[in-house]
C-alpha cells in the first residue's frame, strides 16, 4: 500500500453536500493517478474521508456503490481491495456502463414505461396544486440549466413532480425501487451535459399536461427518453474504448 499512501495528497476536499456520485468520481481520479493496481488495498475509510473532508459514513455509503459494481471487494479483517481497473477519465456513470451496462438499460426501460404513462395520467388527473408544483420545479430546472449548462438534480425533481401529479402512489413507489440506478443519469458530471438536448422538450411536456393532452404528453416523454438513450449509448461506446 506504499504507493497509495504516497499518493494521498491527490485527494482533494469536496463540498460536504455533494452527492456520493461526485465522491466516487474523486476517488476514481485518486485511484488512477496514484497508480493503484487491481488486487491492491485501498486506504482505510478514515483516511479517504479526511482527504475528501467528508464523513466516514459518506465514504462508506459511496464505496457500497463501487462494491455493487464489482469495482472493489471488501475482505473482513483485511480491508478494501481494487477488483477492476479504473482510469482517470472514468466517471461513476461510465464505470457503471463498463461494469453493469445491462442493468442500466433495464433501468431505462422501466423508467420509460413508468414515466411516459405517468405523464399521460398527469395530463388527465393533475390538480391545480399539482400543476403549480410541476411549474415551480420546471422554472428551477430552467434557471439552473441556463446558468450552469446542466441541472441534473432539478431535472429529477421535475420528473418526480409529474409522477406525483399522476395521482397513483404506486407509480412513485415503483420508480423509487430503481432510484439508485436512475440517480446516475442525473447527477454524474460530465455526462450530465450530454442530456441537455432534451432540455427544451421539458417545457413542451409541461404545456401538454396543462392543456390536458395525454397523448401529446406521452409522445414528448418518449422523445425525451429517446435522447437520453442516444446519449447513454455515446457514454457506453466511450467507456469501452
Amino acid at each position: 500500500m506504499a504507493n497509495l499512501d504516497k499518493g494521498l495528497d491527490l485527494l482533494k476536499p469536496i463540498a460536504p453536500q455533494q452527492s456520493d456520485t461526485l465522491i466516487l468520481d474523486a476517488l476514481t481520479r485518486y485511484v488512477a493517478q496514484s497508480g493503484t493496481l487491481v488486487g491492491q488495498r485501498l486506504p482505510p475509510e478514515r483516511v479517504l474521508a479526511e482527504g475528501l473532508a467528508v464523513s466516514r459514513n459518506t465514504v462508506r455509503e459511496a464505496l457500497k456503490r463501487w462494491e455493487a459494481l464489482g469495482i472493489i471487494v471488501r475482505k473482513k479483517g483485511s480491508g478494501t481491495f481494487l477488483h477492476a481497473e479504473v482510469n482517470a477519465n472514468d466517471s461513476f456513470l461510465s464505470l457503471r456502463f463498463k461494469n453493469d451496462s445491462a442493468t442500466m438499460w433495464h433501468a431505462l426501460e422501466v423508467r420509460r414505461i413508468i414515466e411516459c404513462e405517468s405523464s399521460a395520467l398527469a395530463a388527465i388527473r393533475a390538480t391545480t396544486e399539482d400543476l403549480g408544483n410541476i411549474e415551480q420545479k420546471l422554472d428551477q430546472m430552467e434557471r439552473v440549466h441556463l446558468r450552469q449548462g446542466s441541472a441534473g438534480a432539478e431535472d429529477w425533481a421535475f420528473h418526480s413532480s409529474i409522477y406525483q401529479a399522476a395521482n397513483n402512489p404506486l407509480l412513485l413507489q415503483m420508480v423509487g425501487g430503481i432510484i439508485h440506478l436512475l440517480h446516475a443519469f442525473f447527477e454524474s458530471p460530465p455526462e450530465q451535459a450530454l442530456f441537455s438536448d432534451s432540455f427544451p422538450l421539458h417545457r413542451l411536456l409541461f404545456d401538454a399536461i396543462v392543456r390536458r393532452e395525454p397523448e401529446t404528453a406521452r409522445r414528448i416523454s418518449h422523445e425525451i427518453l429517446n435522447i437520453t438513450e442516444r446519449d447513454m449509448k455515446e457514454v457506453i461506446n466511450a467507456a469501452r474504448k
